[in-house]
């Protein structure tokens, strides 16, 4: 892991720790085998976007953490994950609207004996601002890192 990515601790130790959105950014650029899987539902995807991976060679991993539109656990994540990301060495980025599920998707892989689970701080969208809009303030998408409309 390099240097340069600084990290939040994650409550309770339950996973490596939170990065900032341009932090995981960077480390994905830098880091060929770095995953970004975001954990949202494919209505999230389609109507908020998608991280773009393109300009360094990747493509953002899409496994729903919830299965739409009950939002009950999706059995099929855990087998998913480890499937797409077989390496337990592996430096792993999560990301969901705004960091709960993300968090809660890296604490599940570690929890598996992966070292390397990050959660993406803010997630895709962050918080609301006072117009109770989000990507304005804090995520991937306020960040101002590539993303696409799906």
């Amino acid at each position: 892991m390099s240097s340069t990515l600084r990290v939040s601790a994650s409550q309770n130790g339950a996973y490596a720790g939170d990065v900032s959105p341009a932090d995981a950014y960077a480390q994905l650029s830098r880091d060929a085998h770095a995953v970004l899987i975001d954990v949202r539902s494919a209505p999230e995807w389609q109507f908020s976007g998608l991280p773009d991976l393109r300009a360094i060679g990747k493509v953002t991993q899409r496994i729903s953490l919830k299965n739409y539109p009950d939002f009950a656990d999706n059995p099929q994540f855990l087998g998913d994950v480890m499937r797409a990301v077989a390496n337990k060495d592996t430096c792993v980025f999560f990301l969901c609207k705004t960091g709960g599920r993300s968090a809660a998707a890296a604490a599940m892989l570690t929890s598996l004996g992966y070292s390397k689970a990050y959660n993406i701080e803010g997630g895709f969208e962050g918080e609301m601002n006072q117009q109770r809009q989000r990507g304005q303030i804090s995520g991937w998408k306020a960040s101002q890192l590539p993303w696409e409309q799906a």
